[in-house]
């Protein structure tokens, strides 16, 4: 990809993402997208920790779901949606800021294997992974067969 059709990308991704009304109620924000890769970004408020001070598992599982549907939905070229995944919470989610950084591991014409790490940002930058996802992404019901 040129760095315009980059750009044009990542601006399309960030329409979808716009238009889902519970990513716009958490405050997410898509850092990075490419075919196949995928870097969603939330900042850490309070009403999104739970009672110990750390993010709600909730919120990290929100932020693994969209961050594996992206990097399979870009892989496939067709709409999407997430049919499992599983998660392993690491440790505790402590930090002023969540990435989920997602890959497509194996795509075929019906679905996309996706892995997810999430990590932890610190004030200073510092970077703490905290959550293991993989998932499986699959065409939408009435997706064409074909790349689009």
């Amino acid at each position: 990809m040129t760095p315009e059709e980059q750009q044009l990308f990542l601006e399309l991704g960030r329409e979808v993402l716009a238009s889902q009304p519970f990513s716009v109620l958490l405050g997410a924000e898509l850092a990075t997208l490419r075919p196949g890769h995928c870097t969603l970004a939330l900042a850490l408020r309070d009403d999104l920790k739970q009672q110990h001070g750390f993010a709600h598992g909730g919120v990290v599982s929100y932020l693994v779901d969209n961050a594996l549907t992206y990097a399979g939905g870009t892989a496939m070229r067709v709409p999407v949606v997430t049919s499992e995944f599983k998660i392993n919470y690491l440790r505790p989610a402590v930090g002023v800021r969540l990435l989920a950084r997602a890959d497509a591991v194996h795509v075929s014409k019906s679905q996309a294997v996706c892995r997810c790490e999430v990590f932890a940002v610190a004030e200073d930058g510092s970077e703490k992974l905290c959550a293991l996802s993989q998932g499986t992404i699959v065409r939408k019901g009435d997706a064409p067969p074909g790349p689009v």
